[in-house]
């Protein structure tokens, strides 16, 4: 290796370590190692979503810090949605400035896609998941890193409560640690705010992109974004909400736990024949056990990555419950067939 290379390693190693050591930055390193060490992360391949927010370049900052550590494999990932005309430039700047000031090369991923007018932020977000599950498959990465915070998880829980969902999906951001097509999604911030992150990002990278989005009304996110501004400022508790969120998420375990009970005594897969089973007392649970239960029966039948919608699962599920006689429905490319006192369930071909 040439001396002039040599060089700008240990110049990269220098700033990193040298960053490590200041106390603010140490103890948000000591959270982010932890919880990798949860996940089993350690001596792994590691792929990071990098948006050039300071949520992203924390967590990317972190990760090459960990990588050093632990000499891991890293593979820092900047998607292109295409969705605004500047994307692209954007794209090649947050690249080229990360690669020439901190030796971090990233990859850019994009895809072509059609003129969207609706749930663009909705379609961004699948677009996101369904490139960074497609490069991991292709270079046999099993964990993704992403930079959701404490702030994200608080929105995301004002958006699902306004859309009218259950207990699953508010609390359905709050774990660290998620299984995505087998790929394990680690957030290690959920428990830190944005404020400590850019105070972070001010001792590290010291700069970031804001992604103009954030502040068009046209996107629900935004205006609840703006609501928690506001509360936030009458003086609202977000710790003693995070709290609730917290005991919110220990009774939704509890649920798990008896819906697995369900599936395990009142069902039975073939694998074989790839299909399922319900015996008549797997719909004798309350209604939240039994419409989980189904759901994902469906979803392992169906083979899809995302829950069918629950309007269509409660109308099914209590024509099931309601009806003497033999029926048969359609869901999620599944075939759903009453017959008796039992419920196959099966691909539809």
């Amino acid at each position: 290796m040439k001396r002039k290379s040599l060089s700008v390693i240990k110049k990269t190693l220098n700033f990193y370590l040298t960053r490590l050591k200041d106390p603010k930055v140490k103890k948000l390193y000591n959270i982010f190692s932890n919880n990798l060490a949860t996940s089993d992360v350690v001596n792994k391949r590691i792929m990071v979503g990098v948006s050039g927010g300071v949520d992203s370049l924390s967590v990317l900052f972190f990760s090459q810090c960990y990588a050093i550590k632990h000499k891991a494999k890293l593979y820092p990932v900047i998607i292109d949605h295409k969705l605004r005309k500047e994307s692209t430039n954007e794209a090649k700047n947050l690249k080229y400035k990360l690669k020439k000031s901190f030796g971090i090369d990233c990859k850019i991923l994009s895809k072509k896609i059609p003129k969207i007018d609706k749930n663009i932020q909705s379609y961004a977000r699948d677009l996101r998941y369904d490139l960074f599950l497609k490069e991991c498959n292709k270079h046999n990465i099993n964990y993704l890193l992403l930079g959701h915070h404490k702030d994200d998880l608080i929105e995301n829980f004002f958006i699902r409560f306004l859309r009218g969902s259950g207990l699953k999906g508010l609390v359905s951001f709050y774990k660290n640690i998620i299984d995505y097509s087998g790929i394990k999604i680690v957030r290690p911030f959920l428990s830190i705010s944005k404020k400590e992150l850019i105070i972070i990002n001010k001792k590290t990278f010291d700069f970031y992109v804001d992604d103009p989005t954030n502040n068009n009304d046209k996107f629900l996110r935004s205006r609840v974004r703006k609501l928690l501004i506001n509360l936030d400022k009458d003086g609202l508790n977000f710790n003693k909400f995070y709290l609730t969120l917290k005991n919110l998420s220990k009774s939704d375990q509890v649920i798990e736990f008896f819906v697995k009970k369900n599936i395990i005594e009142n069902s039975k897969y073939f694998k074989k024949d790839k299909k399922i089973i319900l015996n008549q007392s797997f719909f004798n649970n309350p209604d939240e056990i039994i419409l989980r239960s189904f759901s994902k029966a469906i979803l392992l039948i169906g083979n899809k990555k995302n829950y069918p919608r629950g309007k269509k699962v409660v109308a099914i599920v209590d024509s099931l419950k309601s009806s003497k006689k033999n029926a048969k429905f359609t869901l999620s490319r599944c075939i759903i067939e009453k017959i008796s006192d039992s419920v196959i369930i099966y691909p539809e071909k």
